[in-house]
């Protein structure tokens, strides 16, 4: 049998900031919404545990003087600045949008849109600083506890 224990790292890592994730939307919002349990944003940030928990594990398996861990670290930085700057500033943009949508749209005696007929745009991208931290400490614990 084959083991990986980097890509079962990342991958229990993902899965287990979404399952938080959608945790914390049921508890806020006080309904089941399936769509947070693959779906980009919110807290804690999945992308951010996901390579965190690489990291971990790559120092762990291969040392933090190796090369590997060097390019962890560089894609690690990359995937967070992008998740708290570029996504996160398209869901802010996303959310504008929509708003300036609903402002515009006129609906006939049925209710049904005249204008913009296409769904709403995706909101929830990026990250903030605190969700990022999220997404860093159950990066750090599961790459602390899965075997490399």
């Amino acid at each position: 049998m084959i083991y990986n224990g980097v890509i079962v790292t990342a991958v229990v890592s993902w899965a287990v900031a979404q399952l938080i994730k959608t945790f914390l939307h049921t508890i806020k919002f006080k309904t089941f919404y399936a769509q947070r349990l693959v779906g980009a944003g919110g807290m804690p940030s999945s992308h951010t545990s996901m390579v965190i928990s690489v990291l971990i594990a790559v120092g762990r398996k291969d040392g933090t003087g190796s090369t590997v861990f060097a390019l962890m670290f560089i894609l690690g930085a990359i995937v967070i600045y992008d998740a708290m700057g570029v996504r996160r500033a398209a869901g802010l943009h996303a959310r504008e949008i929509n708003r300036i949508k609903e402002s515009f749209t006129q609906t006939d005696e049925d209710g049904k849109p005249l204008i913009f007929k296409e769904k709403k745009l995706q909101e929830y991208l990026g990250h903030t600083p605190l969700e990022v931290v999220g997404g860093a400490i159950v990066g750090i614990v599961i790459g602390l506890v899965i075997p490399v």
